[in-house]
């Protein structure tokens, strides 16, 4: 009898996400193939992430992972345009830019659709998809069929800058930057308020140490420069701390 073939995938992006998706897929048995930025001390490479700028015919779908450089993100939607698959469709985070804005680099945006991909909620169980109006059903089928084989629900979202969950925890974390702003309780007890009284997994404090607050910030940069609304207006404390490790201690 015969077996199918296993499903592969071309990561590229920002390496802790290309880290973080990585993993989920290999562990869902799927093959995973792709290439990030070599900085020193700053990442290493999973055994399973094998190098190179070859996309074999065997991927179906294509991960661009960047959120933090329009131009590297650009080169790379490009790259992957150019070099995966005609079958291959391309999954691109649309966090911070837009699915749409993204589709105005490429000259085949039918095969684009936006996904969440977001420091500690990429490997969810829970996957945001934002198509555009250039995106095609068979990208869409695509795209949900990938995500169900590796034990992912799907949400479909409007295409707008933060999407749904990424928004939202980082408006909480801000929240929590203010709150410790004021001197309302320390990280400590804003965390365990937040995990007691919510059942959050995490408290917001420790959360965005996860995330990084870098990340958290460029959300709510992007979120504000887009609605012009008070309430993604940034804490100056985490402005402060977007380029902070652990600051509150042990």
């Amino acid at each position: 009898m015969a077996t199918s073939k296993p499903t592969a995938v071309y990561l590229i992006g920002d390496a802790s996400l290309v880290e973080e998706f990585g993993k989920c897929c290999h562990d869902a048995g799927v093959i995973v193939t792709g290439k990030v930025p070599q900085r020193p001390n700053d990442w290493k490479r999973p055994k399973f992430l094998k190098p190179g700028s070859t996309i074999a015919s065997s991927v179906v779908c294509c991960f661009e992972l960047t959120n933090s450089d329009p131009e590297q993100k650009k080169k790379n939607l490009r790259f992957l345009e150019q070099c995966a698959p005609k079958k291959s469709v391309i999954c691109s985070s649309s966090v911070i830019f837009t699915a749409a804005e993204q589709a105005g680099w490429m000259k085949a945006p039918p095969r684009l659709v936006g996904i969440g991909a977001f420091p500690t909620l990429i490997a969810q169980p829970l996957t945001e998809i934002a198509p555009t109006r250039h995106t095609d059903a068979r990208t869409i089928r695509s795209v949900t069929d990938f995500f169900g084989k590796i034990g992912k629900e799907t949400a479909i979202v409007q295409d707008r800058v933060g999407m749904v969950m990424p928004r939202i925890l980082c408006m909480l974390i801000n929240e929590a930057a203010f709150a410790l702003t004021e001197q309302i309780a320390s990280p400590q007890d804003i965390d365990a308020a937040m995990k007691l009284g919510t059942n959050y997994p995490s408290g917001p404090v420790e959360w965005g140490d996860r995330i990084g607050f870098s990340n958290v910030l460029q959300v709510l940069n992007a979120l504000n420069a887009d609605l012009h609304e008070e309430r993604y207006r940034a804490a100056p404390l985490l402005q402060q701390l977007s380029g902070a490790a652990r600051w509150w201690g042990t």
